[in-house]
């Protein structure tokens, strides 16, 4: 299975040094239920995906990578790493933080809740507290909210890549595959070398909006930027080549 829109760059552990930069603990991969651990996404256990609203049928194989793609997020999202403070803080708002950090990778999720939303009222500037909200609103499986948290992280800090993409993962979570797209694409026009993003947006076009070609591009890039490798991945990608193929021959023949 696919773990499609992966929500961090560099596993369970990196996400969350990323978010903590960034005063939020987002956590894992774009799995939609996302779930805290040290170790990295890709080998968190992956929770059943919820319905897609795609208009159109699935292709034979697009079932498993759906599901991949639903649970690989959630995954990260829950694994990922707090980031660091984006502007200076004072200490009690740090351990705020840090408290309401521990109970969302703990899986106190309505502690770690009470925590990041007394963050956003007395500190509303911050985007981490709002980004956190909004991965722990996607493992409580409440989607529009976690869209509503994660819009209100890129308005306070439009220029964190991370938080697109979790908006992102969110977004097609509710299937506003268009405003996946765009969120996807702020994330890596933000970070061009965001491995992760590129691989959520392709299996977003992939999966989703049924552009193969585009999908072969992003996941080719995907893969340059992986130097250790992704077998799953280089499977997508043969699968999409192999499936072009036999739709050109007959093209061809087609028309002689």
């Amino acid at each position: 299975m696919r773990f499609a829109d992966a929500c961090v760059r560099v596993g369970t552990v990196g996400v969350l040094a990323a978010l903590a930069a960034a005063c939020a603990v987002l956590t894992g991969p774009d799995t939609s239920a996302p779930t805290p651990a040290p170790a990295p996404a890709a080998t968190a256990p992956a929770k059943p995906a919820p319905q897609d609203t795609a208009k159109n049928p699935a292709p034979a194989n697009a079932t498993a990578k759906a599901g991949a793609a639903a649970n690989a997020p959630a995954q990260q999202a829950e694994a990922a790493p707090p980031v660091e403070v984006e502007t200076p803080v004072n200490p009690l708002v740090q351990r705020g933080f840090e408290a309401a950090r521990q109970a969302l990778i703990a899986g106190r999720l309505d502690d770690a809740e009470r925590g990041f939303l007394a963050l956003t009222k007395s500190n509303p500037e911050l985007g981490g507290p709002y980004a956190n909200l909004g991965v722990v609103y996607r493992q409580k499986q409440k989607y529009d909210e976690s869209v509503a948290m994660l819009e209100k992280a890129v308005q306070a800090n439009p220029k964190n890549s991370v938080y697109y993409n979790q908006l992102g993962i969110s977004y097609r979570l509710v299937g506003q595959f268009p405003k996946a797209r765009d969120a996807y694409e702020k994330a890596i026009a933000l970070d061009p070398n965001y491995a992760l993003a590129l691989l959520n947006l392709g299996i977003l076009y992939d999966v989703y909006l049924w552009d193969g070609r585009r999908a072969l591009e992003l996941y080719d890039r995907y893969l340059s930027l992986t130097p250790q490798g992704d077998d799953r991945v280089k499977k997508w990608a043969t699968d999409l080549r192999n499936r072009n193929q036999p739709r050109s021959l007959a093209a061809r023949k087609d028309q002689g």
